[in-house]
């Protein structure tokens, strides 16, 4: 997603959060998603980000609403991916869409909720993949074992025309994915279209995403090192320096003093008096 908006708006400053150490949220129960994302969220605020794109698809099906109220409106705004997805889907599509996406993106269904606002007559098909992050993860998207992985989810659908890779790691097997899929099936990459609705909607609000320097700042929870090697994957060239984050009194906060700690760990509590 950041390597589009970059693409599509590369005059802006960006400040990247990766919650790396918590990943993957596909499985996570609903109230540990809004924590997460809230925490997110308020730290890129802090950063002094005045515009957040939520690009976690689970996130912006189950968290968005959330997110919203607590900080959209007045100097600040949060936005999601999924409705620009369904747009770009029921543009695409001949009458039937299958949406590949984490457990707890298709559990909620809000994928297929935004597509029938827009063309109630659409049908969707909703299959969740859970297998296919931890591949992506451990950079094995060009074996075998992604391939056959692919293969196996591409066979619950039956019909579709279009294909939606409803997970920001899915794009990385995308070549698998085509190769799984019979040549008429349209195989729908979201994030050009979050891209190109993101700058629509900054020509109407252009106070939040003032022009910059192309600056690019990255954060992550998880270890430095690891998120710099993958998100150049993602990112399509190297990542700057990884600033960590990590949990302090139930928020996210910057750890100067280095990353995340390795080997036995003590925390002690704090005693009031």
């Amino acid at each position: 997603m950041l390597r589009q908006l970059r693409l599509r708006l590369p005059e802006l400053d960006y400040v990247y959060l990766g919650d790396s150490g918590r990943a993957p949220y596909g499985g996570r129960d609903v109230d540990t998603l809004l924590d997460f994302s809230e925490q997110c969220v308020e730290r890129l605020l802090g950063e002094g980000c005045r515009v957040v794109v939520v690009a976690c698809h689970t996130v912006s099906c189950v968290a968005l609403r959330q997110l919203q109220r607590l900080y959209g409106g007045g100097r600040t705004s949060v936005l999601g991916v999924t409705i620009p997805a369904a747009e770009a889907a029921v543009a695409k599509t001949r009458g039937h869409i299958g949406f590949l996406g984490t457990a707890r993106t298709v559990a909620s269904h809000t994928f297929r909720t935004e597509v029938h606002k827009l063309n109630p007559d659409v049908e969707v098909s909703e299959v969740a993949a859970p297998l296919l992050a931890p591949i992506v993860e451990e950079a094995w998207e060009d074996t075998e074992i992604a391939r056959m992985a692919v293969r196996r989810y591409i066979e619950a659908f039956s019909g579709i025309d279009t294909l939606v890779l409803g997970c920001t790691h899915y794009p990385l097997l995308e070549h698998a994915f085509r190769e799984a899929v019979s040549p008429e099936v349209t195989v729908l990459n979201p994030a050009p279209y979050v891209a190109e609705r993101f700058a629509d909607w900054r020509t109407r609000h252009p106070g939040f995403a003032p022009p910059g320097n192309g600056r690019l700042r990255t954060l992550s929870t998880g270890d430095s090192g690891r998120f710099a090697e993958f998100g150049a994957r993602f990112l399509g060239e190297a990542l700057p320096h990884v600033e960590h984050v990590g949990r302090e009194h139930g928020r996210l906060a910057l750890c100067p003093d280095g990353g995340e700690p390795l080997g036995q760990v003590v925390r002690f509590k704090r005693v009031h008096l």
